[in-house]
């Protein structure tokens, strides 16, 4: 009987490792956001809403005086609010609280500070959520990622070469992770004198989940 010979192929399985890739760009704001705010007290409405609607009008004029376009001034919120106290358990009114705050969106950073003062200067006693932005991040986001793609490549042939791995050069599969949007919130409160803001950098992080084949 004649049986024809076989030949007989050892299969390897496919074998993968998966690895995280993180990369940074670190870029200068480009504009600033900033909240500013005037509060005004009194025992009966009109007059704190009377005070406070001529002192944001001062504050808005001084704005626009140091060249900030007007569309670029917004109102952010309007309120009045009753204010009471608390004696022996019993609630006491205490008169009224108007506050006004304007948005003003700066495309120089270097005048923040100056800004700051001024709208103290003309009456705003309050100065809150100092947002500084990248208006254009996409190109830096772009830097980031090829970063990230790097350092994925870097540590899965640390993992290879560490225990001997014969690992695959090109990747088999490349998962971009969502990106967080790159904005750096700052708050402040008013002080007197000059006022120093330090702008720092945004952070703009990519991430990737990148696997590999060996």
């Amino acid at each position: 009987m004649y049986y024809a010979q076989v030949n007989q192929q050892t299969h390897h399985p496919s074998r993968t490792m998966i690895v995280i890739g993180y990369g940074q760009v670190m870029a200068t704001p480009s504009s600033v956001q900033l909240q500013i705010e005037v509060q005004t007290q009194g025992n009966h409405v009109q007059g704190p809403q009377q005070e406070n609607a001529a002192i944001m009008n001062e504050v808005m004029q001084s704005l626009i005086a140091l060249g900030i376009p007007r569309e670029q001034i917004q109102t952010a919120s309007y309120t009045i609010t009753p204010l009471y106290n608390f004696e022996d358990g019993k609630q006491i009114f205490n008169g009224y609280e108007v506050v006004n705050a304007i948005s003003v969106n700066v495309s120089d950073t270097n005048d923040l500070g100056l800004i700051i003062d001024t709208a103290v200067e003309n009456g705003a006693n309050r100065i809150t959520n100092i947002q500084f932005k990248m208006d254009h991040t996409d190109a830096y986001y772009q830097q980031a990622l090829s970063l990230a793609l790097q350092n994925a490549q870097l540590k899965a042939k640390t993992i290879a070469e560490t225990i001997h791995l014969p690992l695959q050069p090109l990747p088999v599969e490349i998962v971009e992770e969502q990106a967080n949007t790159p904005i750096l919130y700052r708050s402040m409160a008013v002080s007197s004198g000059i006022t120093p803001i330090e702008q720092g950098q945004i952070a703009i992080d990519a991430t990737v989940r990148v696997k590999f084949q060996y």
